[in-house]
Order: structure tokens, then sequence, then C-alpha cells
């Protein structure tokens, strides 16, 4: 391949991957065409983007990006992964689409996140946490257990009063005098 071709091959990864900083990197060598199509459409419907790269063009395509030190040590063609709504929710759809049978040859090769590369091991860790959607709940459950704690502290008294109000009303003999 040309210099010209490779300087032109490499300014438009750039341009496809400016913004982005963090992805998983996949292996996808060994899926048939059909496999591949589905897998590719799948991560559409999630707002994820596939992009299988030459190694070495998307190493000089990521110099001085975040993206950089995902491409550390890679050889051969590799397919980076990004989108979805945070990194996490990102590495959790992967992790799930590896267990389809149909997928089972595609091979989680690790990635970035926060400019800090990943193994795989490290990236199935982080499949495990809350998506930051899981985590807004979450904080916002902590946020507003105080003031629902003490709102029925609140109005417990005033629902005992009511119900023995309502039994004195009704005429009930077992109300308790106020």
């Amino acid at each position: 391949m040309s210099k010209q071709l490779k300087d032109m091959i490499t300014s438009e990864l750039k341009r496809r991957l400016d913004g982005v900083n963090d992805a998983v990197l996949v292996n996808v060598i060994g899926m048939n065409s059909l496999n591949t199509y589905l897998l590719r459409k799948e991560l559409r419907s999630k707002n994820i983007n596939l992009l299988v790269v030459k190694s070495s063009l998307a190493r000089r395509a990521a110099e001085g990006t975040p993206l950089a030190k995902a491409f550390e040590g890679g050889e051969g063609s590799l397919a980076l992964v990004w989108g979805a709504e945070d990194f996490v929710s990102l590495a959790k759809e992967i992790v799930e689409i590896k267990k389809k049978p149909e997928f089972d040859k595609l091979e989680a090769r690790g990635g970035v996140m926060d400019g800090e590369r990943l193994t795989p091991e490290a990236l199935e860790d982080v499949s495990k946490w809350p998506s930051r959607t899981e985590q807004i709940s979450i904080l916002l459950g902590q946020i507003l257990a105080p003031g629902a704690n003490l709102l029925s502290q609140i109005n417990a008294p005033g629902g005992l009063l009511q119900s023995q109000l309502k039994k004195k009303s009704e005429g009930e003999e077992g109300a308790p005098a106020a």
C-alpha cells in the first residue's frame, strides 16, 4: 500500500473516530458474512458502531488521542466498537452478544476507558458495574430516601388519628377514646 493511500485512509479514520474516547476492541475473524451482518445490525439497533480496521493504520490515526493505548501491541485486523449510552453499557452489550451462539467466534480483545488500556478480563469486570442509568437511579434513591422516611414519620400520627376518628364517627364499639 502506498504512503499516499495510507495517509488518505488514516485521515478518514481520524475523521470517523473524532470525539471517540472510549472503545472496545474485538476480533471478528472467523465469523461468516451472515453472522457479521447480524452482529452489525444488532449493534446498530443499539446505537453502537463497529469498524474493522488494520491495527497499524488505526494506531497511526489514533496517535495523540485517548484511543491510542487501545492499539498498543495489536496486530492484524481488529474491530473497533464504540457508542451506546456509556462505556459500561457498551461493555455489557459486548459481553452479552458474545454469549449468543451465532456470535461464538466474536472475541473481545480489550479496549480503552478514560485513556487507560483494558484487558479482556478487565472489560468483563467493567460489564458488571452499574451503567450510567443504574448509577443515577441509585443516587436518586439515596437522595430521596431521607425525605421519604421523614414524610412517613410525619404522616404516621395523622393516619392513626384519622383511623380513630373514622371508627368513632361510624360508631364502632372498639374505638379507643380520644
